[in-house]
């Protein structure tokens, strides 16, 4: 069979860091298409807009949009109704209620639409979810602190309404929390920070909890220097379970389980050619809602200002 055809729409940082070698990787797919206004790669046809992608008559069978989830909604429906699978990064979108017209879409035209939570494709994620599965769950506990200086180096429309600020790293300890725990989950309070000079929150703590009262609490922080922190660790009745470095490391009580090297986006695109092959599509929302809620139910604080 025919590799399936990719453009890419977003030519950016997390475009070269991640989906450009895990497409290279990946069976069954492509890169044949760029669109990009501010970039170019070499050996790949580009173009400036999506627009002028398919009005070209290059010949593309999906599209991955990389762009700022601000705009993406209108970029995921031109291309469904040109009949184009469509990859979206996370988070899938600004809002919660613009996905519901884009699931419409997909089923309508039977294209598949791939929402991406690039962590749940970590290698401790599927382990912890099984070992969850059968476990008396006391409390939960996240701490997810990066240093934004490093990871979005001058990204202004991470600070923007819809950029979600520290919520944009922190879904994807979210989307690995509503994977591993085997009930859903509910935001009950947060506190949010937001510097003087901008629309997005800084720093975040949120409580949740899942429907049988499991305590949820989750330490947010965009400002942290030094060691990075992506953990989550899950009280039970066998033990602490601890997922660390973002999902890539599993501790049991201490002993490691699992140490695996980063693979999350050959997962992404493996995925992606499975859900086209079976005429499928994989979106979940939940990630994103409850990002959402916390902008609902959240005190916010006004703190200092940030520059990069």
């Amino acid at each position: 069979m025919s590799p399936i055809r990719l453009a890419l729409v977003g030519l950016g940082k997390i475009a070269r860091d991640q989906h450009l070698p895990a497409i290279a990787a990946t069976e069954g797919i492509e890169l044949v298409a760029v669109a990009s206004r501010n970039a170019t790669l070499d050996g790949v046809a580009h173009f400036a807009t999506l627009a002028d992608l398919l009005a070209s008559g290059e010949a593309i069978d999906a599209v991955a949009l990389c762009t700022p989830p601000q705009g993406r909604h209108e970029l995921a429906a031109l291309a469904l109704k040109a009949g184009k699978h469509v990859l979206l990064e996370k988070p899938p979108g600004a809002t919660v209620s613009e996905l519901g017209p884009l699931i419409a879409a997909a089923q309508a035209t039977g294209r598949t639409l791939f929402a991406t939570w690039h962590s749940r494709f970590a290698p401790a994620v599927e382990p912890a979810r099984a070992f969850l599965a059968a476990r008396d769950i006391r409390s939960v506990a996240i701490e997810w602190k990066e240093d934004v200086r490093v990871w979005h180096p001058g990204q202004e429309w991470i600070w923007e309404p819809g950029g979600l600020g520290v919520f944009d790293p922190a879904i994807n300890a979210l989307s690995i929390l509503t994977r591993i725990l085997p009930r859903p989950v509910f935001l009950t309070g947060a506190n949010l920070a937001f510097p003087t000079n901008r629309a997005a929150p800084v720093a975040a703590e949120l409580d949740m909890a899942d429907t049988a009262g499991v305590p949820i609490r989750a330490e947010l922080d965009f400002l942290q220097t030094g060691p990075q922190t992506w953990d989550i660790r899950v009280e039970t009745d066998a033990g602490d379970l601890t997922l660390s470095s973002g999902g890539a490391k599993l501790f049991h009580d201490g002993r490691p389980l699992i140490d695996e090297r980063d693979a999350e986006y050959a997962g992404i695109y493996r995925h992606f050619v499975e859900l086209i092959a079976g005429g499928a599509s994989d979106v979940d929302v939940t990630p994103l809602a409850l990002v959402a809620d916390a902008f609902l139910l959240g005190r916010r604080s006004i703190v200092a200002p940030f520059e990069y």
